[in-house]
C-alpha cells in the first residue's frame, strides 16, 4: 500500500507505462532488424508486437481508468 500512497503514484504510472509499450517497441524493433535475412519471422515478431500493444493497453489501460 505503500505504492499508492500518493508520492509514489507518478513512477507508478510510468511503470505501467512501460509494461504497456516497452515490449511491443522492442519486439518491433527486433522484427524491424531482421526483415531482410528472415521476412517471415520478421512478419511473426511483428504480429506478437500488435498482439501484446492491444493486450497491454486494455489490461493495463483498465488499471490506469480505476
Amino acid at each position: 500500500m505503500i505504492v499508492l500512497s500518493g508520492g509514489y503514484l507518478g513512477e507508478f504510472i510510468l511503470l505501467i507505462v512501460l509494461i504497456m509499450f516497452g515490449p511491443p517497441l522492442l519486439l518491433a524493433l527486433i522484427g524491424g532488424l531482421i526483415i531482410k535475412r528472415n521476412p517471415k519471422s520478421s512478419k511473426v515478431f511483428f504480429i506478437l508486437a500488435s498482439i501484446y500493444l492491444i493486450v497491454g493497453l486494455c489490461i493495463c489501460g483498465a488499471l490506469m481508468v480505476y
